[in-house]
């Protein structure tokens, strides 16, 4: 992972390699905590229901919550089940770029 000390900044590009519109969610699992499969297959949903994965962090696989940086324009469903059973995949922040 390159370290912020060691990047060059003197050309700056719009975005930095995001798209318009990027959406930093939480994914959580209503009892208990997600395993790594069921996170793996919710970002598979994820993807299947039309966004791209920019990014995904989770502080200790297994505890909740884990992070994903969803692109696309689509509506992201919020509800519990909609990407994987009891898993919850909440929009915490939305980025555009116009």
């Amino acid at each position: 992972m390159p370290s912020v000390s060691n990047n060059n900044y003197e050309q700056l590009v719009n975005a930095q390699g995001l798209g318009a519109t990027t959406t930093i969610c939480d994914i959580a699992k209503g009892t208990g905590s997600a395993t790594e499969a069921e996170l793996v297959a919710t970002l598979k949903a994820i993807e299947a229901a039309g966004f791209t994965i920019a990014g995904f962090y989770a502080a200790t696989l297994g505890t909740d919550p884990a992070y994903v940086a969803i692109q696309g324009t689509g509506t992201l469903d919020n509800s519990s089940g909609a990407y994987g059973t009891d898993i919850t995949v909440g929009g915490a922040v939305d980025i555009t770029f116009s």
